[in-house]
C-alpha cells in the first residue's frame, strides 16, 4: 500500500474525534472518505497530512511512519494536500500561485520563489508551473489575477498549486464545494487526469453523486470510527451507511 493508517486516534478537550481508525490507499486509486457531519473526516484528513499530531496511532507512508511529522515534512516526502477552503494568493496571477507551489515545501521562502537569483531554478519552476496549467486546463488564464478568476478555475488553481509539488499523494479537501454541475463535472475530469498520471488521490466530500461516480473505493465514517470500506455499490447499499445518514423510524 502507499499509506497505511493503523489505529489512528485524536482527541480534543477529553472528546474523541477519531478513535482507532485503520484504513489504507492503494498506489494509483481515487479513494474516497465520508460521513455524516461530525463523523471525522476533516480530523482524520488534518493528522494524515500533519495539520494536526495523532495521540495514538501509526501513518505509514511509503513505508515510513510520518505520525507526528510538520505539514511541510509530510509533503516533502510526497503527500499534499488542499484546503476546503481554496487558499490562494488573490493578488498573485495564477502562473504566480502555480509557482509558490513548487517552494511551499521546500527550504526556499515563497519569496525567494518570486524574486530569487537562483534563475536556472526559476526557469526550471516557472516552466513546470505553466506546464501543471496547462494540464489542468487553465493556460488561458496563466497571467490572470487568481481574484479574477471563476470559483471553478480558482478550485482548479487550489489543485495546481499541490499538483505543482509533484506529489505521489494528493489529498484533496471537498474540491466541489460550491460547484454547479457543468463545473463539477469538470472537476471529476481534471481529477481522473491527475490519477491518470500515477498520482493517488484521497479526497474529502459531501456530494455523494460526485463521490459515487469518481472513487473506486470509500471510506466511511461516524462518530470519529470506521463504518463501512468497499467500492460504491458496496457503500450505497450498505444498511449501517444508509442508518447513518438517514436515520432510522
Amino acid at each position: 500500500m502507499l499509506i497505511e493508517i493503523e489505529n489512528l486516534s485524536k482527541s480534543f478537550g477529553g472528546l474523541a474525534a477519531v478513535s482507532d481508525l485503520t484504513f489504507g490507499l492503494e498506489p494509483g486509486e481515487i479513494h474516497g472518505l465520508i460521513g455524516p457531519n461530525g463523523a471525522g473526516k476533516t480530523t482524520t484528513f488534518n493528522l494524515v497530512s500533519g495539520f494536526y499530531t495523532p495521540d495514538a496511532g501509526r501513518i505509514v507512508f511509503n513505508g515510513e511512519d510520518v505520525a507526528g511529522m510538520k505539514m511541510h515534512q509530510i509533503a516533502r516526502k510526497g503527500a499534499v494536500r488542499t484546503f476546503q477552503g481554496t487558499t490562494l494568493f488573490k493578488e498573485f496571477t495564477a502562473l504566480d500561485n502555480a509557482i509558490i507551489g513548487r517552494h511551499m515545501h521546500t527550504k526556499q521562502s515563497i519569496w525567494t520563489a518570486l524574486f530569487g537569483t537562483a534563475r536556472k531554478s526559476e526557469r526550471e519552476n516557472e516552466a513546470k508551473a505553466r506546464e501543471v496549467l496547462e494540464f489542468l486546463g487553465l493556460g488561458e488564464v496563466i497571467d490572470e489575477l487568481a481574484a479574477n478568476l471563476s470559483h471553478g478555475h480558482q478550485r482548479a488553481l487550489g489543485i495546481a498549486i499541490g499538483l505543482a509539488a509533484e506529489p505521489s499523494l494528493l489529498m484533496l479537501d471537498e474540491p466541489f464545494t460550491g460547484m454547479n454541475p457543468e463545473e463539477t463535472r469538470q472537476m471529476m475530469g481534471l481529477i481522473r487526469k491527475v490519477r491518470d498520471q500515477g498520482i493517488t488521490i484521497l479526497l474529502v466530500e459531501h456530494d455523494m453523486q460526485a463521490v459515487m461516480g469518481l472513487c473506486e473505493k470509500i471510506t466511511v465514517l461516524n462518530f470519529g470510527r470506521l463504518l463501512a470500506e468497499g467500492t460504491p455499490d458496496d457503500i450505497r447499499n450498505n444498511k449501517d451507511v444508509i442508518e447513518a445518514y438517514l436515520g432510522t423510524d
